[in-house]
């Protein structure tokens, strides 16, 4: 099994960082990635050549990196067009204190809206549903939550919240801006 066929999760990512000297979390490249993949895509080599600019280094480390990056974008896009909507951001999990975690969410969301502000003029914008154009501007606010919170049941369920919202206004942007995918009727049709 490559590693193009594992389910990648935060730490993998993280570890592919930190071999190329990065101490970054892959949070706010991964809001990237999102945004990118939801409004107009962007390829495997454009994508590997914003990772590593972002890294500070010309190319991936070794072939294997390479794989990894790669593989984080086509899950990701895997994900926002599954019919099942299981698209979860790339972020902190329980290994992580929440302070921590709430800062992965407040990257994640920075980097979704940069491209968001950066590719969305006001004439697409007025296609969206208002459902989109809400959970887009709550998005907006989620990029300046407190992250230096404590270990708290209460503060456990907001973040999930949070998180459950930043995640489903991906979704929502993904599926306006790609009608008809996901297609549930087409996940279990024949092929000719």
């Amino acid at each position: 099994m490559s590693l193009i066929d594992e389910r990648q999760d935060f730490s993998d990512v993280a570890d592919v960082f930190l071999l190329h000297g990065s101490m970054q979390s892959p949070a706010f490249l991964d809001g990237r990635l999102s945004a990118l993949l939801a409004l107009r895509d962007v390829s495997a080599e454009a994508w590997l050549e914003e990772v590593c600019i972002s890294l500070g280094v010309e190319q991936p480390r070794d072939q294997a990196s390479a794989e990894r990056l790669l593989g984080w974008r086509r899950q990701t896009l895997e994900a926002l067009s599954a019919s099942d909507l299981n698209f979860a951001p790339l972020l902190p999990d329980e290994l992580f204190s929440l302070g921590e975690q709430a800062q992965g969410l407040k990257e994640w969301t920075l980097g979704f809206m940069e491209v968001v502000e950066d590719v969305v003029d006001g004439e697409l914008r007025e296609r969206w549903s208002q459902t989109l154009c809400e959970a887009i501007d709550d998005l907006a606010g989620i990029g300046h939550i407190e992250t230096d919170i404590d270990d708290s049941p209460e503060n456990e369920n907001d973040l999930f919240a949070l998180t459950e919202h930043v995640r489903m206004a991906a979704m929502l942007l993904y599926t306006e801006q790609h009608p008809g995918k996901p297609q549930v009727e087409q996940a279990d049709a024949p092929v000719h």
